[in-house]
């Protein structure tokens, strides 16, 4: 079986929705915005490290999701996102504080590490490059708002650059955050992971993985007001017995009705 930080960071938030996803086969409909974008400037990061024009890959990426279904914040629109994206994307290309050589090897590398005899685990690392000159890992992020920089050293707990590091043993990560706003906002952050967090890690995800081969999915839940993240989890209608409205945001892959035999071994 082949694991991955989604699946495992999935499980540990809430193992019935972990079960909704990959083993019932339900997922989130690709019809929000912010997500849509994000793929496509990573596409137009990609273009401007292969020395190419990244404004016009954004373009061209972002028009393939013109569609009347998107689904945008209050205050979003697919004009004033591709505004935004050109604008941070000179503005990244300025600053030149981030360099990737070889970046059709080194942008969107897997990478595969052997858990046991019967489970790997896999990444997908935005790049491996250099911020500021020195060599790291590199993770791009679109945000509508700044990310959190203080107190000093909190981007070491990021379970996500902590497992990027636990697969490659690169201790130097770097975080690069494109703030759509007004005036528009380029974060660098910066972060070495210790050799202690990273066997931390891979002793959570042996842990983790034992757990669901035991299929163990009970339901998490995050209501406790005034904190409502169960408010906000696209399979709450499963777990209300309202299927109409998890199939409003949810659709099925092809096949999945094959697994219900799975329902007997989580009860």
């Amino acid at each position: 079986m082949t694991y991955s930080y989604t699946q495992i960071s999935q499980y540990l938030t809430c193992p019935r929705r972990y079960r909704y996803r990959y083993l019932d086969g339900w997922r989130e409909k690709d019809n929000r915005a912010a997500m849509l974008f994000g793929r496509a400037f990573e596409q137009a990061l990609g273009a401007y490290f292969r020395k190419e024009d990244p404004g016009d890959a954004l373009f061209r990426e972002w028009s393939a999701c013109k569609d009347p279904k998107l689904r945008f914040s209050d205050r979003d629109s697919w004009d004033r996102m591709l505004e935004q994206g050109i604008k941070l994307l000179i503005r990244f290309c300025q600053d030149g504080r981030v360099r990737v050589r070889h970046p059709r090897r080194n942008l969107q590398v897997k990478v595969r590490k052997e858990i046991s005899a019967s489970n790997d685990f896999v990444a997908y690392l935005d790049g491996i490059g250099q911020f500021d000159g020195e060599r790291c890992l590199l993770e791009w992020k679109t945000s509508s708002s700044r990310y959190t920089e203080e107190p000093d050293g909190l981007l070491a707990l990021d379970p996500q650059l902590v497992c990027y590091s636990w697969m490659t043993g690169i201790s130097e990560v770097a975080q690069v955050v494109f703030v759509r706003k007004r005036l528009v906002e380029v974060q660098y952050l910066r972060t070495r992971i210790s050799e202690e967090q990273r066997e931390e890690f891979g002793r959570l995800v042996e842990n983790t993985i034992r757990r669901i081969e035991s299929a163990d999915f009970f339901p998490h839940s995050g209501i406790r007001f005034p904190q409502n993240p169960c408010s906000n989890c696209p399979y709450l209608g499963f777990c209300l017995g309202r299927q109409e409205l998890a199939k409003n945001v949810l659709v099925r892959r092809p096949g999945a009705e094959e697994l219900g035999w799975i329902d007997e071994l989580s009860y």
